[in-house]
């Protein structure tokens, strides 16, 4: 395949990007060309799923952006991780696989997206994923994805859903099956102990395909049209600036911060922004970089009783080497599981008909996710409202295309988010006080008693709370102002150029993003195909 040319242009090789390059090379009848930003996808800790840890702050594997001054957080820079690798996000993720809410896709298609309800979504989610023993109803067996359960018990994940069960909230083995509501332990993205990202599960099989090539290390800085249509790319590899024509489509998969600036920068977004750094207008579209959606974490972490937690496995040179060990005769133990094991999906408001709030049970705890664990003996409950409704956006902040947009999730400038996550917070101290976990609790460290009020907790928040890494929404579907791209994910008004990634969705999924980006690639590649056969 010459370098110059391809049927499909591909932008970012992550969650989306790998799944949608081995779907269009497959048959062998178009030439598919995937670029990445980063690397290859060889450091060691990537494919290792204790190595979350040692990727969160690598700047060679993540672009390691900050959100501008949040005025919700004091002020606060709020750390952002996204993958820069094969594999994108999925390779350095916490590996949980979760769906989100029927409920989610069917008012996706209520809002005028036809084909994206969840009886519509549904054979794709079967399609991309492997579940060993699942309900067939809703479960898919022989995909590349594998949602592995969690093969150990952990007396701290039981003691937490026996609490829940005490307060109302039922057992649940399968958060991805009829309902998600319960507590149990998730499923993770991992095949045999190893860490099944889409660049080992899509990707991997995908080199045997002669039509596909890949290019890493090539960094996309705008998209080509003639007139209004996509023509190609630009990109930078080697230092040396190269141009690659699609005869077909340009497919940006470059995720909810880059796909927007990409447009920006290619002269695809607001009008008077794109004024304002000399870019000429293509296609005036006011919703490139708006309706940023993100699920916002408050940590809750208590002292534990008992020296059963990762924390006393990572401070202990016998049960470092014995969790080595373990890890290498048996693919088993902490080192095979990652940060957390165990979920809670709950219903905080009164009011509400599913749940709206969802907890990650890590048995260890530190000040922030990825950084070195507490002395202590800790474990901690991380709660986040499902649905925010603050919306915020991503902006360019010059004509340079290798300086990071504006990012302002604007976390907590909705009154409901604010009530959400301080009754979460809430549920997460009843839940300690239950005869299951009370003896697993030796102090709560944070908030800490003196946090005996809604105010009081939700300042905790603000000055402590977190991204739980799902920043989606800045190129919605949709036929409405904001609107950028249609039900097939083509940008209005253009030809040649479609969005396929977490930004296409109108309004985030409750709960992990990872398996929903994939089920969008995988509907994506069939829409595409099937436009590429008239």
């Amino acid at each position: 395949m010459a370098l110059a040319t391809a049927d499909y242009v591909i932008v970012g090789a992550g969650s989306a990007g790998c799944a949608l390059a081995h779907r269009l090379s497959a048959d062998g009848r178009h030439a598919v060309l995937l670029l990445e930003a980063g690397p290859r996808d060889v450091y060691p800790w990537l494919h290792i799923p204790i190595g979350y840890a040692q990727t969160m702050f690598n700047p060679r594997v993540n672009w390691c952006f900050y959100t501008d001054p949040e005025p919700g957080m004091h002020g606060r820079r709020i750390y952002w991780p996204r993958g820069k690798t094969l594999g994108g996000s999925s390779a350095i993720n916490g590996l949980i696989a979760i769906r989100g809410q029927a409920e989610d896709y069917d008012a996706w298609a209520a809002a005028g997206n036809a084909g994206w309800s969840y009886r519509e979504v549904l054979p794709y989610f079967k399609r991309l994923e492997h579940v060993p023993g699942g309900d067939p109803a809703f479960r898919g067996r022989g995909g590349p994805i594998w949602c592995s359960p969690i093969g150990r018990k952990h007396a701290l994940v039981e003691a937490v859903i026996a609490g829940c069960a005490e307060l109302g909230l039922a057992r649940n083995d399968d958060f991805n099956a009829a309902v998600q509501e319960g507590a149990g332990y998730y499923q993770l993205t991992t095949k045999h102990g190893w860490r099944c990202s889409t660049a080992s599960a899509y990707l991997k099989p995908a080199r045997r395909h002669r039509n596909l090539r890949v290019e890493t290390e090539a960094r996309v800085t705008r998209v080509l049209f003639a007139g209004r249509r996509a023509t190609g790319v630009v990109y930078r590899q080697d230092g040396v600036e190269r141009c690659v024509t699609a005869r077909r489509e340009v497919l940006l998969c470059a995720g909810a911060v880059q796909t927007p600036q990409l447009l920006q920068l290619s002269g695809v977004g607001p009008p008077a922004l794109l004024a304002e750094f000399g870019i000429p207008l293509l296609q005036a579209l006011p919703g490139v970089g708006e309706n940023l959606q993100d699920h916002l974490q408050a940590r809750v972490i208590f002292e534990c009783t008992r020296p059963i937690t990762t924390n006393d496995d990572l401070h202990s040179p016998w049960r470092m080497l014995r969790m080595g060990l373990d890890y290498l005769f048996t693919r088993g133990g902490p080192m095979a599981v990652g940060i957390n094991q165990g979920g809670i999906f709950a219903r905080v408001d009164p009011e509400a008909r599913r749940p709206d709030v969802q907890f990650h049970l890590a048995t260890l705890s530190s000040d922030m996710a990825g950084s070195p664990p507490h002395a202590f003996s800790g474990f901690t409950l991380s709660v986040c409202q499902l649905r925010p409704e603050a919306r915020g956006f991503v902006r360019i902040r010059s004509a340079d295309p290798l300086q990071p947009p504006v990012m302002q999730p604007n976390y907590l400038s909705a009154e409901a988010d604010r009530r959400t996550l301080v009754a979460g917070i809430k549920l997460a101290r009843r839940l300690a006080t239950t005869r299951a976990l009370a003896p697993y609790v030796k102090a709560e460290y944070r908030p800490g008693p003196e946090a005996n009020s809604d105010a009081a907790l939700l300042e905790f928040a603000r000055a402590t709370g977190g991204t739980i890494f799902h920043p989606s929404g800045t190129c919605k579907m949709g036929s409405d102002a904001l609107a950028v791209v249609d039900p097939a994910l083509r940008v209005h008004g253009l030809e040649g150029l479609r969005v396929v990634d977490c930004s296409v969705m109108p309004t985030l999924t409750s709960g992990n993003t990872n398996l929903p980006v994939i089920m969008i690639a995988e509907k994506a590649a069939d829409l595409i195909l099937a436009d590429g056969a008239i």
